[in-house]
């Protein structure tokens, strides 16, 4: 199948992207890596009136670290460039162990961190890796940048807050408060697969003690799960095995799959519950190897 009748812009400034998603009044779709808007577009789930390509604008390929220890991704970052970065596995741990596992190589060649976040697909990786580190995004429109919590960005399945003149220009993610560990895993039938379920995990320990956590969950819920009632039982303590099993109690708890072909409900719990005992106790290990 064929997309339906589109325009098609590729502007040279961000100023001239904002200003044709204005002229758009709410029919124009951004495009960036175009490994979801694209498909949806051939099946007619989607259909814009304009399209406007951002690819050609300059200074939006970037992740880097800040002074302050925060980290900025670009809305043109692809996932394969976080994969391969030098800087992710010694700053952000959790990020580092989810880059190798978003879809498969030819999407990762061409999709976006902030396009998946910006799609806001239930059972979107990033989304789960960005709630887990509270982070943030920043957009664009006429009247400026503003800043939007990812918990506040990501609505509901393909929701999200960005009015329609608007570009999502970067995701940012705060420094850490003391050292950070983590961890992405999921759980899929074949490379490429949505997931059965997936888990965040992102910890900031000083002193031995969780000084903060977060944990999310994907593909097991409506949309991303901010399992926050986890991270604050592991807040303040060590993680010892009493801390961790109720963390990843808690977890399972916070989920609220669905059976379907991938699996039961129960099973899909047992793996977050599973997956959250497991990221932890590779924290502690690497702990322990470090002292």
């Amino acid at each position: 199948m064929y997309p339906t009748r589109f325009r098609y812009e590729a502007p040279r400034s961000l100023e001239e992207a904002i200003a044709l998603l204005a002229d758009g009044a709410g029919e124009a779709k951004v495009l960036a890596g175009g490994q979801s808007l694209v498909p949806l577009m051939k099946l007619r789930f989607a259909s814009p009136e304009l399209l406007v390509d951002i690819n050609n604008l300059p200074g939006l390929d970037h992740h880097q670290q800040d002074p302050d220890g925060s980290i900025r991704i670009g809305a043109l970052c692809r996932h394969a460039t976080l994969e391969r970065s030098a800087l992710l596995p010694a700053k952000q741990p959790t990020m580092a162990a989810a880059a190798p596992l978003i879809a498969d190589p030819i999407v990762r060649t061409r999709g976006t961190l902030v396009g998946s976040l910006c799609h806001a697909d239930p059972q979107g990786d990033w989304a789960s890796v960005v709630t887990a580190l509270g982070g943030h995004v920043v957009a664009q429109g006429p009247g400026g940048r503003r800043t939007i919590e990812i918990a506040d960005f990501v609505v509901g399945p393909f929701q999200n807050t960005l009015a329609y003149d608007e570009v999502a220009v970067e995701a940012v993610i705060p420094a850490a408060q003391g050292t950070l560990a983590g961890g992405y895993l999921k759980l899929e039938r074949r490379v490429g697969d949505f997931a059965t379920a997936g888990v965040a995990v992102s910890v900031d320990m000083v002193g031995g003690r969780v000084a903060r956590a977060g944990i999310a969950l994907t593909g097991v819920g409506s949309s991303t799960i901010d399992a926050t009632e986890a991270a604050q039982a592991l807040v303040g303590g060590s993680l010892d095995e009493g801390g961790i099993g109720r963390a990843a109690d808690l977890a399972a708890a916070a989920a609220q799959p669905n059976s379907d072909h991938r699996g039961s409900a129960g099973y899909k719990r047992h793996i977050v519950h599973t997956f959250v005992t497991r990221i932890l106790a590779r924290v502690v290990d690497g702990q322990e190897r470090a002292a």
